[in-house]
């Protein structure tokens, strides 16, 4: 009888084991990628904030997106490949995920707003950056090094770029040397977009990162995937419907509140104001730290529909699916290095 017990007793001491020892995550599964716009830094402990080998992510590289830390995420874990260990934290803020889904799936990003050419139209991601903001980070371009406080820049929304989705859409029938040295951020040796004079005057001053050669990456990356295969058309389109953008609420609130702290819910407020209730559900707030502030680098808004020759933002907005909101709050930075 005693050895029965005893054999019993190992038995359950054996089931028991494996879950005693394996690890105990309150961390939801997610699937998808994760495309970093900071070179944030990659945590193997959220609670004590280590990071063996100091790993940062890189920018706009995407990684696998591995669960988010509570289903109101704060940080994200990815695999970085080559980090010691490999599954490291982000926060949330530090980029936005693609083809997101899980036990507890959060509302589509502006990343993924929908297939490319479903019911209702093209799919796109619309990418405005908050100049001033992202010159924090990056202030030897340029672009950067030539910014004034009464430059068009540092009031007025400027171009990142036009997306088609899904964001595996990329380069389409571009050479190879040309994606490699696009990859590589060799930008200078891309063919340069051929444009109307008055586009490209209209281009320099929404897009100045074109003084870095933005414009031949974007065309390259994603215009190259433009129903229209015109470097015309993909970018006076861009150019009018920021023009839309920087002529409604959404810019004022941001010119007005320079220096201070805004709501994402304000932003959101804006576009129901500007374009039509519910506008506000398909923008994402992206923001970066810069010391201990955080600021409001990027809006990543969800458009579908034929983006024609006079497009109507409200009418794209209104046809995309919604998405999380981001960044709950952030300053609107002004120029120059703070």
């Amino acid at each position: 009888m005693q050895r029965h017990l005893s054999a019993f007793l190992l038995s359950a001491l054996a089931l028991a084991l494996p879950i005693l020892a394996g690890p105990s995550r309150a961390d939801e599964p997610m699937q998808g990628l994760f495309k970093a716009h900071q070179a944030c830094p990659a945590l193997q402990s959220i609670r004590k904030q280590t990071n063996p080998g100091d790993v940062k992510l890189q920018p706009e590289r995407s990684y696998k997106l591995l669960a988010k830390n509570k289903p109101d995420a704060s940080y994200y874990r990815v695999e970085v490949e080559g980090a010691s260990p490999p599954e490291r934290w982000v926060p949330v803020d530090c980029g936005e995920t693609a083809n997101a889904s899980g036990k507890a799936p959060e509302p589509a990003a502006p990343a993924e707003p929908g297939s490319a050419a479903g019911e209702g139209g093209r799919a796109y991601v619309f990418a405005v950056s908050w100049q001033p903001a992202f010159c924090e980070g990056l202030p030897d371009k340029t672009e950067c090094r030539t910014q004034t406080a009464d430059r068009f820049d540092a009031t007025h929304f400027t171009l990142h770029g036009l997306w088609p989705q899904p964001r595996r859409l990329a380069y389409c029938g571009v050479p190879q040397a040309d994606i490699e040295a696009d990859r590589s951020k060799h930008w200078d040796r891309l063919p340069e977009p051929v444009l109307q004079p008055a586009t490209r005057r209209a281009l320099e001053q929404a897009m100045p990162g074109t003084a870095s050669f933005l414009d031949r990456h974007e065309w390259v990356e994603h215009g190259s995937c433009f129903f229209e295969k015109s470097a015309e058309a993909y970018f006076s389109r861009e150019v009018a419907l920021i023009a839309q953008l920087n002529a409604s609420p959404v810019r004022k609130l941001f010119a007005d509140n320079i220096g201070r702290q805004i709501q994402a819910s304000a932003i959101r407020a804006a576009f129901d104001a500007g374009f039509g209730a519910g506008a506000g559900e398909r923008v994402r707030v992206a923001c970066k730290r810069d010391g201990d502030r955080r600021l409001i680098v990027e809006l990543t808004i969800g458009l579908r529909g034929d983006v024609g020759d006079n497009p109507s933002l409200s009418t794209l907005i209104a046809g995309a699916s919604p998405t999380d909101a981001g960044c709950s709050a952030g300053l609107v930075d002004r120029v120059g290095l703070q």
